[in-house]
């Protein structure tokens, strides 16, 4: 839009977001087209398929127009021309599209669901709930809850049950499986598999506030035995509480063995184990835990994170206790 032959400065922010958008999308640390299950490899498969076609489907567009100009002008040239629009414009695309459909309703919608009788076919249930911005991981059957890091063992079918506290939001570990929406008031599953150990980066997919880019989570894909060690670890309560903390943090935050109760914000009672801090947004060290607990709002801002008013002292002192629960 422009004002007196002047662009507003709104609508030349407007103009660079498709390539904003486009830039963000080709730093991305996730990959779709890198699958390590056997759900996510089915929805490479049919994505190469697609673009296969697509390309096939360019190339008879383009001859069927280089021989349209070659035959212009000579008579009767347009009868051939017509049988060949039906057939390769009408007939190709409808049976091209209906062996998709057959095919992604046959091998790929069933084989990335979760079972229908979960309960019974399942190794591991795990509960997430999405917040704005970040996500709550709760392991039924324990104590442990944990906050944007979902650990899981290798080679085990895992169903995350997710659901909302808030807006509608999105689940998408794109190496594992599909994405699926994230609802206040419906609980949507979807089956995690893992081929092999690793750490699998997901996302927030669904617009869902200010800081909807920085809502990331992991999955780490965890030997058995080492998973089991994890879980332990994470359902022993803390070994100690920090007055400050209680003063000024325990209104919003819970640490399991301490009189803070809270779950407005994430559990942290081993937030020093995790590998980064407000979904993804920074890397849990000292220095970086420091600068979020002295200015939130710079560091992530719209998050629901307020400023404490922390003096430097306070600040050093949180972040040496906080780095302690591991």
């Amino acid at each position: 839009m422009k004002s007196s032959g002047r662009w507003l400065p709104g609508a030349r922010l407007l103009t660079l977001l498709p390539f904003a958008l486009l830039a963000a999308g080709c730093g991305s640390k996730q990959d779709a087209l890198r699958p390590d299950s056997p759900p996510a490899h089915g929805i490479a498969t049919i994505w190469w398929i697609m673009l296969g076609g697509s390309v096939v489907g360019l190339g008879v567009i383009v001859a069927i127009l280089v021989a349209a100009w070659f035959k212009r002008g000579v008579e009767g040239a347009d009868r051939p021309g017509t049988i060949t629009v039906i057939a390769l414009g009408i007939v190709t695309p409808i049976l091209v599209l209906a062996a998709l459909f057959a095919y992604s309703d046959i091998f790929l919608i069933r084989g990335t669901s979760p079972p229908a009788a979960a309960a019974a076919t399942n190794d591991l249930d795990v509960r997430v709930i999405s917040h704005q911005f970040w996500w709550e991981v709760r392991y039924p059957g324990s104590s442990v809850v944990t906050a944007n890091e979902i650990h899981i063992p290798v080679r085990t079918h895992v169903i995350v049950s997710v659901h909302s506290d808030d807006v509608i939001h999105s689940f998408w570990v794109p190496q594992l499986n599909r994405k699926i929406d994230v609802f206040p008031d419906q609980v949507n599953r979807v089956e995690l598999y893992a081929d092999k150990p690793g750490r699998y980066r997901g996302q927030c997919a669904e617009f869902c506030g200010l800081q909807h880019a920085h809502m990331g989570f992991y999955v780490f894909a965890d030997p058995p035995a080492r998973f089991a060690r994890w879980l332990r670890a994470q359902a022993r309560p803390a070994k100690r509480f920090n007055a400050l903390f209680d003063d000024k943090c325990s209104s919003c935050h819970a640490i399991q063995g301490t009189p803070a109760h809270s779950h407005v914000g994430p559990d942290l009672t081993h937030v020093g184990s995790r590998t980064s801090l407000a979904a993804l947004t920074i890397p849990n060290t000292p220095a970086h835990l420091a600068e979020w607990l002295r200015n939130p709002q710079q560091v992530k801002p719209g998050s629901l994170m307020p400023d404490l008013n922390l003096t430097s002292a306070q600040v050093r002192q949180l972040t040496r206790y906080l780095e302690s629960l591991k």
